[in-house]
């Protein structure tokens, strides 16, 4: 958790706990709240230049006017690739990838979720941000990839639970939120509420999305689904953990690689040989249409 998160419950804990006296409900409900909405303040910011080059995409989705941004490419192939922010981010942050897909021939496209950059909102549940990527999907035809970071990365895995192989030809998962128990347990030692605070906030969950929160996570969501799959993510994660999913590598799933990083922590995207191994990923993916001009000889998983 970062620390303008542990800043936020700090401020929203005598408040709870008081709310919590007279009905827990209500103190789970705003809890529930609490844990849905990013925690820094939405600024403006100015477009990166590649963003500039792209066709805005604005549409109505589940109460939410969400934005995002397409780059075309004159390829026939149109083979597209999805970029997926996570929790407290948002699309301006990939801009790097943006341009060296673009430069491997790819359409790209890239949304602001719900609550996030210029999409509207004030909170967001990974139900609404997974059937925003199935909706993306609707819109725009089947994915040949999709890279996805932290939440988004959970929200990505869950689409493709559901729709199974009809939602991308590859995903990517960066730093997954591999289980939405941890960040719920996290957020409660943060919040040391009454337990019928915390059974009212795993009820909510139940009747908001039909499962039980152990029911949101990446490491069953993958193994539900046949996509290829390239899982990321660093050995000192502190935000979300490696010890969550590594017991996933020793089951050897054969659409499951893992690519496990050192010193990198919750962003390994941002990694220059990390960059050029998940445009390698798609690129192969995408051959002979599109062919890869990044010298992969010196790098292996």
């Amino acid at each position: 958790m970062k620390l303008a998160q542990r800043v936020v419950l700090s401020y929203y804990y005598n408040k709870l706990k008081i709310i919590a006296l007279v009905s827990p409900r209500a103190a789970a409900l705003q809890a529930f709240k609490l844990f849905c909405t990013p925690y820094s303040r939405r600024k403006a910011q100015k477009a990166p230049p590649i963003f500039e080059k792209a066709t805005t995409v604005v549409f109505d989705f589940a109460g939410f006017k969400i934005k995002g941004f397409q780059w075309k490419t004159e390829d026939l192939s149109k083979h597209k690739v999805l970029i997926v922010h996570g929790f407290d981010s948002q699309s301006y942050k990939f801009d790097r990838y943006v341009s060296l897909l673009i430069n491997e021939g790819f359409e790209v496209l890239a949304f602001d979720a719900p609550a996030h950059g210029l999409s509207s909102g004030k909170t967001i549940t990974v139900d609404v941000y997974r059937d925003l990527i199935m909706e993306i999907h609707h819109r725009f035809g089947k994915l040949s990839g999709i890279m996805a970071h932290s939440l988004g990365a959970l929200a990505a895995s869950l689409a493709a639970d559901k729709m199974k192989g009809e939602l991308c030809n590859k995903l990517i998962l960066i730093s997954p939120s591999t289980e939405t128990t941890h960040a719920i347990n996290v957020f409660f030692n943060y919040l040391p509420l009454p337990q019928k605070v915390r059974d009212g906030f795993e009820k909510i969950i139940l009747e908001k999305g039909g499962h039980p929160s152990n029911w949101y996570s990446v490491a069953r969501a993958v193994q539900n689904f046949t996509t290829p799959t390239l899982w990321i993510h660093d050995s000192g994660d502190t935000v979300t953990p490696f010890s969550d999913m590594s017991f996933l590598i020793d089951k050897n799933l054969p659409h499951l690689q893992f690519l496990v990083t050192e010193g990198l922590g919750h962003s390994p995207y941002k990694d220059e040989e990390v960059a050029r191994i998940i445009i390698r990923s798609f690129t192969e993916l995408a051959e002979p249409a599109v062919k890869s001009s990044i010298s992969t000889s010196n790098i292996s998983l």
